[in-house]
């Protein structure tokens, strides 16, 4: 099997890496950010701290995967670049996964040194998001995926690349107010779904943080409308081009997914197993419009040398 060892270390660096974006929802849903204090590398000031406290077993274990994430994005990056640099993407890709999780990496340090605002601190899982969709891509070009589903006679139209153009810009605003609703603590402010009171509907978000949570829900309101609206275009006109069609699919049960999850957080008061499905499945779809991205960049390429 040609690059059997490059795939094998594609799927370890694909899995290391949604670790790492779990792994930082983990810790900011456990209030765990100061579990190593203000010390960095190190752990107050050691290695392994004597005093284990769970804040810190977990800030710990964050930096050791996010540290191993480096070192496996590194050696991804320099050995894609040399074994399938011959596809147009790849370089792209491998720069973009290293500089993005090295970015992250810094600002985290930064945030435990100096400190943050939360409008800063709710970039670093949108950061790691573009990193693991570049993993992502890589992973995805090492199997030949792009040559399974023979991506470059793919055409997609106007409608559908200004849609999922517009829609992988959104998504961004969508990440980054659900960031921003975990570093402000605003993730119970309302405490009924859909709407903050549900007693009181009609009645305007009372404080701040209830600002923000339903800021979110609007945010992630219009996105499921807008994917709805993507996917029931791919069931009409794209059925016979499967990776578009199955990917709105896919990416449709996704979003629902998040919704609901996202919904049961709050009826269950912050239920920590939903908490991480919901980064979860938000990774997974980020991913996937970034593949979708991906085919529509070789669609319009393809496109216009048909012209």
């Amino acid at each position: 099997m040609q690059h059997k060892a490059l795939k094998y270390l594609a799927v370890i660096t694909t899995f290391v890496m949604l670790l790492v974006l779990l792994g930082g929802a983990l810790v900011t849903k456990t209030d765990s950010a100061a579990g190593c204090g203000q010390s960095f590398p190190l752990c107050h000031g050691q290695i392994i701290p004597d005093d284990l406290q769970f804040e810190t077993i977990v800030e710990l274990s964050h930096r050791v995967v996010s540290a191993t994430a480096g070192f496996l994005v590194l050696l991804l990056s320099v050995w894609s670049w040399r074994a399938i640099g011959y596809k147009r993407e790849t370089n792209f890709l491998a720069i973009l996964a290293f500089f993005f999780l090295m970015l992250q990496a810094l600002l985290g340090a930064g945030a435990v040194v100096w400190g943050q605002s939360d409008v800063m601190l709710a970039l670093h899982f949108g950061i790691s998001l573009i990193s693991f969709a570049a993993v992502l891509l890589l992973t995805l070009l090492i199997f030949e995926v792009d040559r399974k589903f023979d991506a470059k006679s793919i055409v997609i139209d106007k409608r559908m690349r200004f849609h999922t153009y517009g829609v992988m810009i959104y998504i961004f605003v969508v990440v980054y107010s659900g960031a921003f609703v975990r570093h402000t603590n605003a993730s119970l402010a309302c405490s009924d779904w859909p709407f903050c009171t549900n007693a009181q509907w009609t009645s305007l978000p009372l404080n701040p943080s209830q600002w923000i949570q339903m800021g979110h829900r609007m945010a992630a309101a219009f996105i499921f409308i807008w994917i709805t609206y993507i996917a029931i275009i791919a069931f009409r006109h794209y059925r016979h081009q499967k990776v578009v069609y199955y990917g709105w699919m896919i990416a449709f049960v996704l979003v629902l997914g998040q919704v609901i999850t996202g919904a049961l957080v709050v009826v269950l008061r912050l239920n920590l197993v939903l908490a991480l499905s919901h980064a979860l499945i938000v990774s997974l779809l980020f991913g996937l419009l970034s593949y979708l991205i991906l085919l529509m960049s070789r669609s319009k390429v393809n496109h216009n040398k048909n012209d």
